[in-house]
This record gives C-alpha cells, sequence and structure tokens, in this order.
C-alpha cells in the first residue's frame, strides 16, 4: 500500500484533505468515491524512515478523542467508514490520521472494526479490541463505545491526579538538593577558608562539615550519577528477566505506605476493566485474562492469572481472590456480596472507587507530609552550616574579649 494525501470534494461543496492508503491512484479515487467524495488532488507522501514508523506512537488524548468522536457520530446515525472519515479529517496528529486511514482500509476490505483495531497495537490495548468485538457481536456497538468513553476519561484523571500529587514533592526535593549542592560545593569552602586562617582547632561538627564539602566537591559526579544509573540498571534487568521483575514487585508491594498505594492503584484499574469488560458480555473468564494485562505488577498479575485457573475449575471470584492472600479483605467483602445478589458488575464498580479514592486520599496525605518534611530537612542543614562556620568565630571573638 503507498500512502496518499489527497484533496477532495464532497456532494454538499465541501472540501476535505488527509491521508489515506491506496495501492495507486485509481484504488484511492474508488475508496473516496466510497465515502461520497470526489478527488481533486492526490499525491504520494514522503516515505519516513521504517524505524521511525515503529517507534511511532499516538498521544493518549488523541485516541480519547477517536472514542469520542466515534461514539457521537454512531449514535447520530452515521455509518461507521463515513464517521471513521470524518475523524480522520479532525484528527489532532499526523500519527492517528495514519491510524485511522489503516482501520477505514482493513474495514473497506471486509474486516470488522475490532480486527482492524487488533491490528494497531501499539495504539489499541487488548482490552479495548475485546470490548469492541464483543459490542460487534452482541450490537451494543454504540453503549460500549460509551463505557469505553467513560473508562479512558477515568484512566486520564486518575494520572492526571497522581502526577499533581508527586510534581511538587519532586520539585520542592529537586529545590533542595540544589541548595545543599551550592551550600557544600561554593559557600562552605569560602568559608573553611576563612576558618582556617584563625588557627584555631576546629569542633568536630565543622571538621565533618568540611569533609562533607570535600566528598560534594571532589566526587560531585558520582553523587548524581549512581543513583540514576542504579535505577536505570534495576529497571533493565526487570525488564530483561522476569524473575528479578517479581522480586522488585514484591519489595514495591511490601514497602511501608508506598506498597499500598501502588497495589490499591493497579487494583483500581484492574478492577474498573474487569468490571467495564463484564457488563459489556464478555464471559467472567475471559473478562479476567484480558482484564489481567492491566495489571502493571507482575505478582499481582500472576495472582490473578491462578484466580482464573480456580474460577475454571468451580470456584466463586470471591474465594479465588481470597486463595491468592493479596486482595484486601474490603474487595473480598464487596465481591462476596456482589456474587449473592446477583450484581457483580455493581460490586466491581463500587470496589473501583473505593480503591481509586483510598489511593488518592493516601497520597494527598503523603504530600501534606513530605513537604513540610523536606522544608525541615532544608532547614536542619542550614543551621548545621550555621553552627559550625559560627560556632568557631564566636569562639574566638570570645577569647579576643577575655
Amino acid at each position: 500500500m503507498t500512502q496518499f494525501e489527497y484533496r477532495a470534494v464532497g456532494a454538499d461543496g465541501r472540501v476535505f484533505s488527509g491521508r489515506m492508503a491506496a495501492l495507486n491512484e485509481a484504488d484511492l479515487d474508488a475508496r473516496l468515491a466510497r465515502l461520497g467524495l470526489h478527488t481533486v488532488r492526490a499525491r504520494v507522501t514522503a516515505q519516513r524512515r521504517s524505524w521511525r514508523r515503529r517507534q511511532e506512537r499516538v498521544p493518549a488524548r488523541d485516541r480519547l478523542d477517536l472514542f469520542v468522536q466515534l461514539h457521537t457520530l454512531l449514535k447520530a446515525g452515521v455509518p461507521l467508514l463515513e464517521a471513521l472519515a470524518d475523524i480522520g479529517e479532525s484528527a489532532g496528529s499526523d500519527a492517528m490520521r495514519r491510524v485511522v486511514a489503516l482501520i477505514v482500509q482493513r474495514i473497506e476490505s471486509g474486516a470488522m472494526l475490532g480486527d482492524a483495531l487488533a491490528e494497531q497495537p501499539a495504539v489499541f490495548d487488548p482490552q479495548i479490541v475485546a470490548l469492541m468485538r464483543a459490542g460487534e457481536t452482541s450490537g451494543t456497538l454504540t453503549a460500549v463505545l460509551a463505557r469505553i468513553v467513560e473508562s479512558l476519561k477515568w484512566r486520564e484523571e486518575l494520572v492526571a491526579k497522581v502526577r499533581k500529587a508527586v510534581a511538587y514533592p519532586a520539585f520542592v526535593a529537586v529545590v533542595v538538593f540544589c541548595a545543599v549542592a551550592f551550600l557544600l560545593i561554593y559557600l562552605v569552602p569560602q568559608l573553611v577558608q576563612f576558618l582556617r586562617t584563625m588557627g584555631e582547632a576546629l569542633p568536630l561538627q565543622t571538621r565533618l562539615l568540611i569533609a562533607a564539602s570535600e566528598v560534594f566537591v571532589g566526587y560531585w559526579y558520582l553523587i548524581v550519577t549512581l543513583p540514576v544509573a542504579a535505577v536505570v540498571a534495576l529497571l533493565g534487568a526487570a525488564r530483561r528477566s522476569a524473575a528479578v521483575r517479581r522480586r522488585v514487585d514484591r519489595a514495591l508491594l511490601a514497602a511501608p505506605v508506598l506498597g499500598d498505594v501502588l497495589k490499591n492503584l493497579d487494583l483500581a484499574r484492574f478492577l474498573a476493566t474487569l468490571g467495564l469488560m463484564y457488563r459489556s458480555g464478555i464471559p467472567l473468564i475471559d473478562a479476567l485474562r484480558q482484564a489481567q494485562t492491566a495489571l502493571v505488577n507482575s505478582v499481582l498479575r500472576d495472582a490473578v492469572g491462578r484466580t482464573g485457573e480456580m474460577i475454571e475449575r468451580g470456584a466463586a471470584l470471591a474465594e479465588a481472590f481470597a486463595a491468592t492472600g493479596l486482595m484486601p479483605a474490603t474487595l473480598l467483602r464487596m465481591l462476596r456480596v456482589g456474587e449473592r445478589s446477583g450484581e457483580l458488575d455493581a460490586a466491581l464498580d463500587h470496589a473501583t472507587q473505593f480503591f481509586a479514592r483510598d489511593a488518592d486520599e493516601t497520597i494527598a496525605r503523603l504530600q501534606t507530609k513530605i513537604e513540610p518534611a523536606l522544608t525541615l530537612i532544608l532547614g536542619l542543614i542550614l543551621a548545621w552550616v550555621m553552627v559550625a562556620v559560627l560556632g568557631p568565630v564566636y569562639e574566638t571573638v570570645g577569647r579576643i574579649r577575655a
């Protein structure tokens, strides 16, 4: 297939421009004609290097806009191919326009929408593909699209909250580090020269300050790069080795406070996906297998995999989750109530809201504690510097007066 840039006019006189893949110009004319467009001008687009195309990613906001517009247009009665053509025209990025063009091309060749999305794994995750296939099979595509839009919006809001909660403490931590580095690398050496000219024996806190300053001055590049290199090396090892990844994830879950936050966020994403797929008519076993991939922590992902095997052998969902030993008691109670009442989808929704809210509140509490703690640390360091520098000066002045 060749990528073309085209300019076309519709039956109502409106002018459209965009990109579309076709075998040749005649094939392009035929594809546009099926969309009710008459080609005015077409030319082959400049081909990018293949490595650049493989690395290309569609912004999350553009993906959300795709589903919002598709839901709105289909609900208004616009045919699928026309809706996709309009979305491609108004896409916010070239990458999204190319993705939509490929989807249109596959549908025109006879593929279902879900199958066309499955051929773009870098853009559409397996959960979305499974939901679209379920919607097409059951004839409830518009309702499924509404649920997908709601889920994607919730995910974006959750990510935005986490970033907002982490941004300010991270900024304060960087400021504190820079202030300490300035004191130890520039200011303290200047003051040390003055203290040494006094010819007096220096107290312990002053000697410690001088030693810390010398370490910073001599090895500042190691102090800055070693933690970053250690984190990068650990992430690389976790990416290459499943065993290392499990050990890291298990350590993260066991971390005080942080472990609960990460666990609750992961469970909230998993439960939201599971509830969405279950409400869309996907069988529980299949929904579990698809929602399992939404979990970031490999320990939790393996635990959910074991629950699927237990459910296949006849266990209830709450019973299978309890057997893992990793699921909170609150979640188990909610699931038991949902299974007994026959409203498991409502129980999953309540559990999602509970864990998302709990993680949000925990992050807010941490933020209120981290900020004053970092400020206190900076104040203590400044106090140490003042005492270590001014202490010998006051002692010398006191002896001179005596």
